[in-house]
This record gives structure tokens, sequence and C-alpha cells, in this order.
């Protein structure tokens, strides 16, 4: 078990470097200059090109290396070394200012929103996003193992019918369709619920339960044909024929085994439902970290572009080792 967490780990940069390049690459070949507003003033081609030399947008090589000097840490852990830290500091106190902010990993400065730096828009949004979509596999996971069960147990029956249906149904409609008809109906037509906005647990139920229903029905699925392939089993015929309770055959017997593709599954989906509301989070108005990922593209912002990407790529690889850690601990028998 530690040898995979330990491995995992060391691959993580690795993968995240992958990433990084890639992502960096894509960005930089978009048309555009984040540095000008085609809807409001533009600056001289002087002030332009003096800000593409501070930011280094006027080299892919620099800009690349120095990004990732710092998005690393690698330039605060040489900052902390030679005492640069501590002399800025220093001369912050000696002329009254407040001490300049020097995160491990610094994302640097967004090139659209004005005084503010990548990590600052992150540390506001993304818990937003982390509970939408932590809320979201909870209903999911709720939902789609009911209904996975309940269409195992009575195969071909209309309630295994029924929970096919609107597990197709989640798969194929895209999630602003689904929010727009949720929108309507409890927030304009029954007006039960709130239409959008955040900060309230009635303001959360529509975006979580838009955002949970594809999940919800790929979970069912895995869930219905698993749990079928269980009651199938030679020792879930030997635990009925030594009576034991049909309850306990299915919740603690055949549902034990047939959640492990579900708990394979969990892994890129909570990361995706954590930092991939983007459609959902523009139809219901809610402050997470999509609507700026979004604005981000937009408007060529790429210290924001790579900050996010980079943020949900890091949470991708370690909840996947969580998965894999839960995996070999539910069923020890795995290598």
């Amino acid at each position: 078990m530690l040898a995979l967490i330990a491995r995992r780990l060391v691959q993580l940069p690795l993968i995240v470097g992958v990433i990084y390049t890639l992502t960096l690459v894509l960005a930089w070949a978009v048309p555009g200059n984040p540095l000008e507003n085609p809807e409001g003033r533009r600056p001289d081609a002087e002030i332009v090109e003096a800000m593409k030399r501070q930011y280094n947008l006027d080299s892919f090589p620099r800009f690349y290396f120095s990004y990732l000097d710092s998005a690393s840490g690698l330039k605060w852990a040489r900052d902390q070394l030679n005492g640069d830290a501590a002399r800025e500091l220093e001369r912050a106190r000696e002329a009254g200012l407040a001490p300049p902010e020097r995160p491990v990993f610094d994302l640097g400065p967004s090139l659209k929103y004005k005084d503010e730096r990548v990590n600052g828009i992150l540390a506001d949004s993304l818990p937003v996003s982390m509970t939408l979509g932590l809320a979201a596999i909870i209903i999911a996971v709720a939902l789609g193992l009911f209904a996975g069960v309940v269409g195992a147990v009575r195969p071909n029956s209309f309630l295994d019918l029924a929970t096919l249906i609107v597990a197709l149904i989640g798969i194929s409609l895209p999630s602003f369709v689904i929010g727009t008809v949720l929108l309507l109906v409890f927030g304009v037509w029954v007006r039960v619920l709130p239409v959008g906005g955040w900060g309230t647990l009635g303001q959360m139920v529509l975006p979580a339960v838009t955002l949970s229903l594809p999940f919800a029905a790929y979970i069912a699925r895995l869930t219905r044909m698993g749990m079928i392939e269980q009651l199938g089993s030679d020792y879930i015929r030997t635990a009925r024929a030594k009576g034991v309770a049909e309850v306990d055959i299915l919740l603690k017997h055949a549902l034990k085994n047939a959640f492990l593709p579900v708990l394979s599954y969990l892994g890129p989906a909570t990361a995706l439902a954590m930092t991939g509301s983007f459609v959902v989070e523009r139809v219901f108005n809610v402050p997470g970290l999509g609507q700026h990922f979004v604005n981000a593209v937009q408007n060529k912002d790429l210290f924001l572009i790579i900050g996010v990407v980079l943020v949900f790529s890091t949470l991708l690889v370690l909840l996947n080792l969580v998965v894999d850690v839960l995996y070999r601990w539910v069923d020890p028998r795995i290598e």
C-alpha cells in the first residue's frame, strides 16, 4: 500500500507537467491579445509591449520556464534559501508597508481581473465548486445505488425499465437542458426553490441535482450490471440456502462486490464534478470556478487558464490515488 502511494506521488509532478505543457501550447496558439480590451480603450503599443515583457508574454520558452518556476514552488524555496524573502520582508517593514504575499505555489496574476491574482481567485471560487461537486456526488451515489439495486432485484420489470429509461435520459441530455427544465419547473412554475445564486441550502439544491444526474445514471448502470452478476454467483446461492435474510444478501454480500466498479468510477467523477461544473454554474449563476474558467478562455487569460487546469489535474490524480487505496481496502485480494 505504501509503495503504491509513494509511486503515485512520484508520478504526480510528471503527469501534471505533461498536462501543463499541453495546456500552455494550446492556449498560446489561440489568437488574440489578452492585454487588449476590444470593448474599451486599448493601451498604446509601447505599453502593451512593456506589459508583454513584464509577464514574459513575448517569448514562449521564457514564459514556460518562469511560470513553471513559480507554480511548482521552486522559486519560493530558492527565495527562502538565499534570503530574498527575508530581505523583502524587512524592506516592507522599514517602509511601513504590508508584508508581501509569497505563496508557495504562485500561479501568477490575472490578466483580466484588475489587481487580482490567480491564487486569490481560486481560493474564493474553488470551495464553491468543490461544495457543489461533493453535494452532486452524494446525490448521485444515493440515486444511482438505489436505482441499480432495484433494477437488479427485478430485472426486466417495470421498475427496471423505468430506471434504465431515466438513466438513458440522464446520460444523453446535456446539463444545460436538464438545468433549464428543473429551473423552469421548480423555480418559475412551482416556485419552491430559488432560481440562482449561492449561499443557502435551497440555492444549492437545483444545481447539485442537475450536476448529479449524469453521474447517477452511470452509477445506476454500473450497479445494476454488477448486482445482476453477483446475484447469480454461487456464494449468493449458498447464503440463501443457509437462510440468510434477503436484505443482508443484497447489502452485505452482493452490493459490496458490485460496488467495486462504482468505486473506480467515483475518482474521476468526483474530480470532474468538483471542477467541471462550468455549464451548471452558468445556468444557475453560481460563483464557482467554472465561470472564471470560461471567462479566462474567452479573454485568453493564460495565468488563470493554466492555474485552473493545474488544480483540476492535481485533484484528478489525487482522487484516483484515494480510489485505488480504498479499492484495496475494500478488497485486499486486489494487487
